[in-house]
């Protein structure tokens, strides 16, 4: 089995595991294993363009969602949207390592919140920067990860473009 699909399976179990917490030793293997494959990728010869960075905008609410992708879509990034965790988190499986820049909203369709997307996003692609944003508290959430910034709403389009620029001039650390 490659270690390709052993990092899709491990990915595919996520979801079950971010209930219970995922054990230390379990998310260094799972990071392993996904940069794994890119390394090898870069040690050949590449006949197409380096990918597209992306932001991925994570938010149930259509017209803030067009707002961030309308805003984004000025800057160098290619830009996806979702309303739920579960779309964000198979958009991070396909390309993950694409994402410069996810922007959710804490309250987000589906099981999972926009604090649980950041804590499996900093855990399973630490080098993407990841920006929280809620409108119903005005401080940041507790449980938020510490690489996680936090925006109350309503955000302001500057605040937005700043993250975007920061997403794509300053590489976020890979934490091991």
């Amino acid at each position: 089995m490659s270690l390709d699909r052993i990092g899709q399976a491990l990915a595919s179990f996520y979801d079950d595991l971010i209930a219970e917490g995922i054990p230390d030793h379990l998310a260094s293997l799972i990071r392993q294993v996904q940069s794994e494959p890119a390394a090898a990728s870069e040690a050949a010869p590449r006949a197409k363009p380096q990918p597209l960075k992306l932001a991925l905008v994570v938010e149930d609410d259509a017209a803030t969602r067009a707002l961030a992708e309308a805003l984004l879509s000025d800057t160098e990034l290619g830009v996806l949207g979702c309303d739920s965790a579960e779309a964000a988190l198979n958009v991070m499986r396909e390309r993950g390592g694409d994402v410069a820049l996810v922007f959710a909203d804490v309250s987000l369709a589906g099981a999972m919140d926009g604090v649980q997307l950041a804590s499996a996003i900093a855990l399973l692609w630490p080098s993407a920067r990841v920006v929280v944003t809620s409108g119903g508290k005005a401080e940041r959430p507790s449980s938020l990860p510490d690489q996680a910034v936090f925006i109350p709403k309503p955000w302001r389009p500057f605040d937005l473009l700043t993250e975007a620029d920061l997403a794509t001039s300053t590489p976020q650390p890979i934490i091991s």
